[in-house]
């Protein structure tokens, strides 16, 4: 006798992942065929959703990120169902995923939107904490209150803002790149932001833009934690408002960088005392490094042969894309960043199943001014247009590529300026074949313009410029620019004059 196979509930469109890319998957999905259920399976029994979502220019968009309960997501989109659990297995060849409560959902064509992982310098070391999530976010929080220094290692978003925020507490921030913030900036860009970081802060604070991230106010009960390391979604731009980030000592800013460096290896106390090695104090005075009389509960030491003391690290260094629930059995194709790799209608390599947002890897051939990089408006306009094409091919219609796949363009803030990034504004891939114009004012503005054969790739504007939308254009029909010189970026001709 055959034993009973799970209950199997065949919803014609499955999505996995409850952060912005697959939420914005499924709606787009249900409002797409409103007498259609579309399943949506996820780990945490929170989805994130897109908010206030404004259309700042052609290719510019902002918006809130907000934490709901999945009943919010299932009131709006009656035709969603959520299934809170994680996935176990997929079985692409029978079209089916099974999750972790034992059930399985056969499906027609699947998205999947699983996201990315922290990647951690170490597992399991109690002192290494990863950032990437709201979880641990506040648990970052509970161990800075106690704490009087601490480490930062990683180059990224999170480790700029973090080092920004962090008050009351001696932070020592290990970069293996030149300057600070290389993911996002060059060294002029990241010159003008670390004299903001090194000045003392403005106590007032900013009215808030964006949510507040919390998970305490939600009903208890709606948060059976599932297990601890379930990935929680991608911290967005403003996580640590509201969150109180001052350590112990009263004082503002105590930030240390060390650059070019990476970490070489963890000491616990027990294991550093034995081994007799020496730490370095905070350093104060460039000059004179002293030995650390001081036991801290573990010690790092960098690949530039220093070694320090503290209360405990925060590795902020990036994510890998989340596939490995999904490969056992499958043979996708995977891009050398090690995600699901995707072609122009976000299909991966195997039939009716699609990918969007941090797990995914771009593979067609990309416009000039255009990259991947993982972060929300991506994977917004990622779960946008993947369900645009599910759906187009569900019924037989082709569909056009997306706009914003075009030009890339982010809009964020670090050090409370508004940052806006345009096309190749690292001149990402360019060669030594183009040439830099800047122009900056201390304190106020920083604009910087990359150029190749006279036509614009890519800009990074710092501060209230008010030039996104003229530079987008410009980068968009590739005018030749050349004639007008540095005159270009001159603060005394409206540039929009020209170009309108």
């Amino acid at each position: 006798m055959e034993a009973a196979r799970p209950p199997s509930t065949a919803g014609k469109f499955v999505v996995v992942g409850g952060g912005i890319a697959g939420v914005t998957c499924a709606e787009q999905l249900a409002t797409h065929f409103p007498s259609e259920d579309i399943l949506l399976v996820t780990a945490s029994p929170v989805i994130k959703a897109v908010t206030n979502f404004k259309q700042i220019s052609k290719v510019l968009e902002e918006f809130d990120v907000e934490e709901q309960s999945s009943t919010m997501l299932e009131k709006r989109f009656p035709n969603i169902k959520v299934i809170e659990s994680g996935v176990k297995q997929l079985k692409s060849e029978e079209h089916c995923i099974l999750t972790e409560d034992g059930n399985q959902h056969v499906y027609k064509k699947l998205c999947l939107c699983a996201g990315a992982k922290p990647k951690l310098i170490c597992e399991g070391n109690p002192y290494v904490l990863g950032i990437r999530d709201t979880d641990s976010a506040q648990e970052f929080q509970k161990q800075l209150t106690k704490a009087k220094r601490i480490m930062i290692i990683g180059n990224g978003g999170i480790a700029l803002e973090l080092v920004y925020e962090i008050e009351g507490c001696e932070v020592i921030w290990a970069i293996k790149d030149k300057a600070i913030g290389n993911t996002f900036f060059d060294a002029g860009a990241a010159e003008f932001l670390t004299s903001k970081l090194l000045a003392e802060k403005p106590a007032a604070k900013i009215a808030q833009k964006r949510t507040r991230y919390t998970t305490e106010g939600r009903k208890k009960e709606a948060r059976s934690k599932s297990k601890a390391d379930n990935v929680g979604s991608a911290l967005g731009p403003d996580w640590h408002e509201g969150l109180n980030l001052k350590g112990t000592k009263e004082f503002s800013h105590k930030i240390h960088l060390e650059t070019m460096c990476e970490v070489k290896k963890i000491y616990l106390q027990d294991e550093f005392r034995i081994l007799k090695k020496k730490s370095f104090t905070f350093p104060r005075d460039p000059k004179s490094v002293t030995t650390d009389t001081e036991m801290w509960p573990v010690y790092v030491e960098l690949t530039n042969e220093k070694i320090y003391g503290c209360d405990f690290i925060v590795s902020a260094t990036g994510v890998t894309p989340n596939v490995e629930p999904f490969l056992h059995g499958n043979s996708f194709d995977l891009g050398e960043d090690g995600g699901l790799k995707v072609d122009d209608h976000m299909h991966t390599s195997l039939p009716d199943v699609y990918a969007a947002g941090d797990i995914c890897t771009t593979s067609w051939q990309l416009s000039p001014v255009w990259q991947q990089m993982r972060l929300w408006t991506q994977a917004r306009q990622m779960g946008w247009y993947a369900a645009k094409c599910m759906a187009a091919a569900s019924s037989g219609d082709s569909i056009d590529m997306d706009f914003s796949f075009e030009l890339f363009a982010h809009v964020t803030k670090f050090f409370n300026y508004k940052v806006v990034l345009l096309g190749k504004y690292n001149a990402q891939g360019l060669g030594s074949d183009h040439e830099l114009m800047l122009r900056c004012t201390k304190g106020q503005e920083y604009v910087k313009v990359v150029m190749q054969n006279g036509r614009m790739m890519g800009a990074v504007l710092i501060g209230e410029t008010d030039l996104e939308e003229t530079f987008e254009n410009l980068i968009l029909n590739q005018m030749d620019l050349s004639s007008y010189g540095e005159d270009l970026l001159d603060p005394n001709i409206d540039i929009e004059d020209y170009f309108d």
